[in-house]
């Protein structure tokens, strides 16, 4: 132990010195303290006379007008006896320096604190439509969620304990596909069977491959949550070419569920980027779909070299948008000059080409420096033809669009396709995840993880019961619809629900169709897919995508109708 030393303080938290001149100093500003100002007066801000302002008498001061001046020094309370003018209070010299300050307004109680942060949190960055009334249905949402909490002033208790055969019922129901049809309103949830079983079937999902010491999803950052783990197939090839193998078969199984209309979705996630496969008859489209994102220039140009048909309807939306722009610009400049209408023609420019590239280094050998100047070679030309491309690369403007026939063959691409496994760090040699809400061959049957949390919820000056129910995992379209039926039955048409979601599928929520929604609708509503979903959500699926490059964040019910923030 370290001698004691007299006057010395620990940690310097307390020292002495500073006590003993704090002590001092209160005794003299005591002392030459004046007699106590009278009744009303206005109380002194400081126990000893200020200090002159040093910088007063700066000549680069900002000096404000004669008349503003003469206010604020009308303004100042006037020195008491035995003090001069210049032994004014500092700030005082300052305040008034506002003219037009402000009334302050009076500060929020605890509860308005608590609404203004609930509605700061929610509160949407762009939001592409939102209601202006309740509503009986949301739209559909393609994003996949990581994490859902509902939260009501109903208990949850109906999703605890499920009772063996109810829990097996549910499994049951998932499989054969059985639709559950419940009333509006349930008295007693926690003694409905019927109730407890379905919110055992809606937690239901396929996942391929299955490694119960791996998390399977999400794989884009998911490196430093797979780091550390066991993975002997890194290091072996012969192991990586059978998973790959039983990786291909349950991918071609997939898809040809999905072209006979039994599967209505599901996803292909790669540590790079996620590919959603949809069937015909769902969001507006008659054929099927594929969107991919993010995506790069050398994925699409790997496409393209397999003969990939696809689109980039973002970047095509945005150069349209560009050229209406200076379309209208143009036409502008034709009315006021005159010369800008004949150099003009219909608003249009010519489209660059390759002739016009040598034609601009021409010049160079007309002066004849071609051999002392350094001409881009024809990839560097094609780079900047194309930078309007690069500059989305990994961003949602990248989602890449597959219809009809080319879907096969962006399966055959993706199955023969070696960069959709990483070659080294934590996820060398795993195959891609596959999500599906129904049944394939090679596909393991999971669940969400479910629990349900009481709490207390500060309102006014009391504390409220406020109970959650917290769903954990891979949280596709069809099992959010589901989960939200339930909840209006068993939670009495009122709860609220906060939405954790994938940042890179919040992409697929984008309206790819660009005709008329009813162009193909009597077709699209012939072709529903006979998926074994409930007839309701298939109906949410079908609606053309509303929500925009966003997806919904927050979602309320209150009297049986819908509200969301995205």
């Amino acid at each position: 132990a370290a001698p004691a030393v007299p006057g010395y303080s620990p940690g310097f938290k307390k020292p002495p010195a500073m006590l003993r001149l704090k002590r001092k100093r209160l005794r003299r500003s005591e002392s030459a303290a004046s007699a106590s100002p009278p009744c009303g007066a206005a109380p002194r801000a400081r126990s000893m006379p200020a200090r002159r302002n040093p910088f007063s008498s700066l000549e680069n001061a900002p000096r404000a007008a004669d008349k503003p001046k003469l206010l604020e020094r009308a303004r100042l309370p006037p020195p008491l006896a035995g003090e001069s003018p210049s032994a004014v209070p500092f700030w005082q010299l300052l305040e008034p320096v506002c003219e037009d300050k402000p009334v302050p307004r009076p500060e929020p109680s605890d509860r308005t604190d608590d609404l203004a942060l609930a509605n700061d949190l929610h509160l949407p960055v762009a939001v592409p439509e939102v209601p202006s009334s309740p509503r009986h249905e949301f739209p559909a949402d393609w994003s996949i969620k990581t994490r859902l909490l509902f939260m009501s002033s109903q208990p949850f208790t109906w999703t605890e304990h499920l009772k063996a055969q109810e829990e097996a019922q549910g499994f049951a129901q998932h499989c054969r596909a059985t639709e559950t049809n419940l009333p509006e309103s349930i008295q007693e949830p926690k003694l409905s069977t019927e109730l407890r079983c379905a919110f055992q079937q809606s937690l239901v999902y396929w996942l391929h491959p299955s490694l119960p010491w791996l998390q399977m999803f999400p794989r884009i950052g998911a490196d430093r949550k797979i780091a550390g783990k066991a993975s002997p197939w890194s290091q072996d090839e012969a192991l990586q070419q059978v998973l790959m193998s039983e990786w291909s078969v349950s991918f071609t199984s997939l898809y040809n569920l999905l072209r006979a209309k039994l599967c209505p979705y599901f996803y292909v996630c790669t540590y790079q980027f996620t590919v959603l496969f949809r069937a015909a008859g769902l969001a507006g489209s008659d054929v099927i779909t594929a969107v991919i994102s993010p995506t790069t220039r050398g994925l699409r140009e790997a496409m393209r070299s397999e003969g990939i048909e696809f689109s980039l309807p973002l970047v095509e939306e945005s150069r349209t948008r560009k050229q209406k722009n200076s379309d209208v610009n143009l036409e502008t400049e034709a009315g006021n000059s005159l010369e800008v209408s004949n150099s003009t023609e219909d608003g249009e420019e010519p489209a660059p080409s390759d002739d016009d590239d040598e034609a601009n280094f021409s010049w160079l050998e007309e002066m004849g420096v071609q051999d002392k100047v350094k001409k881009p070679d024809a990839l560097s030309i094609k780079f900047h033809k194309e930078k309007h491309e690069v500059h989305v690369d990994h961003k949602p403007e990248s989602l890449a669009l597959v219809k009809g026939a080319n879907t096969f063959t962006l399966l055959n691409f993706l199955i023969n396709c070696k960069s959709l496994v990483a070659v080294a760090g934590p996820q060398a040699g795993l195959p891609p995840t596959l999500l599906s809400p129904v049944a394939f061959r090679g596909g393991t049957m999971q669940t969400l993880k479910a629990r349900s949390i009481n709490a207390k919820a500060r309102v006014q000056l009391a504390y409220k019961d406020i109970s959650s129910l917290e769903i954990i995992g891979p949280v596709m379209p069809h099992a959010l619809h589901s989960l939200t039926m339930l909840l209006k039955s068993a939670q009495r048409g009122a709860f609220s629900a906060v939405l954790y979601t994938h940042e890179p599928t919040a992409v697929f929520n984008t309206n790819l169709d660009n005709s008329s929604p009813a162009l193909h609708q009597e077709s699209i509503h012939k072709d529903v897919p006979a998926c074994g979903l409930h007839p309701k959500t298939l109906d949410q699926l079908r609606q053309c995508p509303a929500l925009g490059k966003y997806s919904i964040r927050f979602l309320e019910m209150k009297d049986y109708g819908y509200t969301w923030k995205s």
